[in-house]
């Protein structure tokens, strides 16, 4: 499979306050993957399209669109894209006297090196910008630089917002708010990276406040209430096993089984004859 490749690399100077070393665009294959390797220089990736695995320290990330993950200088590392839905990213690799100090102020470093960013069109736009100074023969390098700390105030920003937001609502409201959400999409595509951008909140912060409330985390919550609902649905319709996974928000009818057995603890179509036998015993002592 041909996959869009786009790859910009240039000469790095560590005694300025910021400096681009390379950037680029890649469509990857299958299960295409990275590493174990070590940088000299801060790397970002930012994921617009599909999914992958972020590994580092012994600590497995997995990642979709409207996330991004931070590889800091002499870390080892680790990513891979899907095996069925491929990830799509921009990365932007830099370093600079500031360039921690840049990073902090958007709540990245070694140890918090993930991020979530839904609304990925200024992003887009911004870093499709800085790969488009290539062809720039005058003042290139300059613009390149300038893009670059928009992209950088764009997290930053993120995160000032995010705060603000905390500030005027206490947990209980934001899960509220959250679960409301759920109650509303639950047969959608939804994504905690969505409920987090709908929320106000940044989607680690969403997972500390509803295991802090629910002592349950926001994935949990919801594989739980789709789960419940399909439950009912198998109780009281005659409806097929597909249309109830698709209702609550399952494309892949295996997937859902999976789920389901794993939560209830039987297959949905073994629970369906549960259901039917208990009618039966009814029935019998009518």
């Amino acid at each position: 499979m041909k996959t869009m490749n786009e790859y910009l690399e240039f000469k790095l100077n560590h005694l300025t306050d910021l400096d681009i070393y390379q950037c680029g665009f890649e469509e990857c294959n299958k299960n295409h993957s990275y590493g174990p390797a070590m940088r000299d220089h801060y790397l970002i990736h930012y994921i617009v399209k599909g999914k992958g695995n972020f590994e580092r320290k012994g600590e497995t990330y997995n990642l979709s669109e409207g996330q991004g993950f931070l590889i800091c200088p002499n870390e080892i590392t680790y990513y891979k894209a899907d095996s069925e839905e491929p990830w799509t990213y921009y990365w932007v690799g830099f370093n600079g006297v500031k360039a921690k100090e840049y990073l902090l102020k958007a709540n990245l470093a070694e140890e918090k090196p993930i991020f979530d960013y839904v609304n990925s069109g200024e992003l887009q736009e911004c870093l499709n910008n800085m790969i488009g100074t290539k062809s720039m023969s005058a003042g290139g390098d300059i613009q390149r630089v300038g893009y670059l700390y928009v992209f950088l105030s764009y997290l930053m920003e993120m995160v000032d917002a995010s705060k603000k937001r905390i500030r005027n609502k206490t947990k209980e409201e934001y899960v509220a708010k959250a679960i409301e959400y759920i109650e509303k999409n639950y047969s959608r595509n939804i994504s905690i990276s969505k409920l987090a951008y709908y929320i106000g909140l940044d989607r680690s912060y969403l997972t500390f406040v509803f295991k802090d409330v629910l002592n349950i985390s926001p994935k949990r919550f919801l594989i739980e209430y789709r789960i419940n609902k399909a439950s009912e649905l198998i109780k009281n319709t005659e409806f097929s096993i597909g249309d109830i996974s698709r209702s609550v928000g399952y494309d892949d009818q295996l997937a859902f089984s999976k789920v389901f057995k794993k939560i209830k603890g039987v297959a949905p179509s073994e629970y369906r004859k549960t259901r039917e036998i208990i009618f039966l015993n009814l029935r019998k002592e009518i």
